[in-house]
């Protein structure tokens, strides 16, 4: 025979059985439109302090921002998104700026794609005393379906840029001159341009990328920084090159306690996001957009400002 007491007991727990899946409901709920609707359209600074083992002149520091994956399309990533962002930018007085790709939009939910002939000329606004340099993204390629049924660039995004007056770097490398210095910027190609087209139209390769083309411009033992899309090239990257800068993988875009569950690296979660010292020194920026899905949830779109100067040489 069940006491009174018993029954009350069974009472109260099926009573706070109900209030908790009414308050997970509500977390959930409430999290949900966190992750799409607020963090995605927040935006943070995020500081880096490296002292290099690679070649670089003693007492030099070079302050870089930093700008990636934008992504742009409505309601997420607006002109006037961008435009903002680029105050911002400009206000941080870097010494250069550098864009590592994915400007155009990189998912369906959206209300409206802002147009390259949009977003450019608003990105061409950015200003720095060495300037404004770009490399393309993944979706910049893959997008742009005449580039990938040609084969081969240009692209309507790094066409864009490039009326804007920023310049492009395609396995390239320029010299920038500054204190007496000369420092050299190398941009890769992107590692996945023709993953689309492998298939569809028979490529013999996904990329086009070329480090050592691109590194062979440079002379021995010049400092250097290097742009690449995608993180996944860093273990092929010398010792000597100062500093990779990256983007792609969004830090997971879903950032669970500081470990994102997926990442779109080969190499998992050693990439994903942050400062990545191994042989020399990797920072891969969390971005400013969305892609595949509209959410971000412990990956706050960041502008990246990194001060680099030089340290004991490995």
């Amino acid at each position: 025979m069940m006491t009174g007491g018993s029954r009350f007991r069974g009472w109260i727990t099926r009573r706070s059985l109900i209030r908790g899946l009414a308050v997970s409901g509500a977390l959930g709920t409430s999290l949900a439109a966190y992750a799409g609707g607020i963090e995605p359209l927040s935006l943070t600074v995020t500081r880096y302090a490296i002292a290099t083992r690679a070649h670089w002149p003693p007492g030099f520091t070079l302050r870089i921002a930093v700008l990636s994956d934008i992504h742009a399309c409505e309601p997420w990533m607006s002109a006037a998104r961008i435009a903002g962002i680029v105050q911002r930018t400009n206000a941080l007085g870097a010494d250069l700026i550098v864009l590592l790709g994915d400007y155009v939009a990189g998912q369906n939910f959206v209300t409206r794609y802002v147009d390259a002939a949009e977003w450019a000329p608003i990105l061409g606004d950015l200003h720095a005393p060495l300037g404004t340099y770009a490399i393309l993204g993944n979706h910049d390629w893959w997008e742009d379906r005449t580039a990938q049924k040609r084969g081969a660039g240009p692209t309507i995004a790094g066409a864009a840029l490039e009326r804007a007056g920023i310049r492009v770097l395609e396995n390239e490398a320029v010299s920038l001159h500054v204190s007496n210095h000369v420092i050299w910027l190398a941009g890769l190609g992107d590692q996945l341009a023709f993953v689309p087209g492998l298939k569809r139209w028979g490529r013999k390769r996904g990329g086009i990328d070329d480090l050592a083309g691109t590194l062979a411009e440079i002379p021995e033992g010049a400092p250097t920084i290097l742009l690449a899309h995608e993180p996944d090239i860093f273990p092929k990257v010398p010792a000597s090159v100062a500093l990779t800068l990256s983007g792609h993988t969004h830090g997971g875009q879903v950032r669970l306690f500081g470990y994102a569950p997926v990442v779109p690296s080969r190499f998992g979660a050693r990439y994903a996001y942050g400062h990545v010292r191994e042989h020399t020194d990797l920072i891969v920026s969390g971005g400013l957009g969305l892609s595949v899905l509209p959410v971000r949830l412990g990956a706050v779109p960041e502008i990246v400002v990194v001060e680099l100067s030089g340290g004991t040489v490995a």
